[in-house]
């Protein structure tokens, strides 16, 4: 029985050095707040906008480092808020996806596309992979026995790099539809 860290994924902005220039003005530069996770990530003290065609949702958080493109992440209760398209993909798989407007205090961009809702996915080291029988891109259940919601999260797909630490990532409405708060672990099926 392999059992994982299971954390909840905000809502949250990936940006390009081109739109972190653009939206906080010339020059600027993230500044760290917080250790994430995962090696390398952090939180932002920055925050932006996110605007889309019915509404807005404000004090978004920003994690860093920069991006090659960037990216935002909400779930799909915030894509019907902001009436945009969020596929339902893996964090960099971004083509063909939604578009929305992204404001800061110096500017604003429009992006084209970049709006997903994160394919729920498990970080683990090769190690990890190793003592827990799974692999790169395997897709597997993980069974979570919260507190008078058990729940079994289908379609997980297993993300496996040296530069990973073990933790489970699912965003905000599959959290409140397990109520998964706090330190909480699921075990890995197949």
């Amino acid at each position: 029985m392999a059992k994982v860290l299971i954390e909840t994924s905000a809502r949250h902005v990936h940006l390009s050095e081109e739109h972190i220039k653009a939206l906080f003005g010339e020059g600027a530069t993230l500044t760290h707040k917080k250790d994430l996770s995962q090696p390398g990530q952090f939180a932002c003290e920055e925050r932006v906008t996110i605007v889309g065609p019915k509404k807005s949702i404000a004090n978004v958080i920003i994690l860093g480092p920069a991006r090659p493109a960037t990216q935002v992440e909400v779930s799909l209760t915030d894509a019907r808020t902001l009436g945009v398209n969020a596929p339902i993909r893996e964090s960099g798989d971004i083509a063909g996806s939604g578009g929305c407007k992204l404001v800061g205090p110096a500017g604003e961009v429009e992006i084209a596309e970049g709006v997903i809702a994160a394919k729920r996915h498990i970080h683990l080291t090769p190690a990890d992979a190793e003592e827990m029988g799974v692999e790169d891109k395997e897709i597997v259940s993980v069974k979570f026995d919260g507190e008078g919601r058990s729940i079994v999260f289908g379609d997980v797909v297993v993300r496996v790099s040296p530069k990973f630490a073990a933790a489970m990532h699912i965003d905000t409405d599959e959290s409140n539809a397990a109520a998964a708060f706090g330190t909480v672990y699921g075990e890995i099926v197949k």
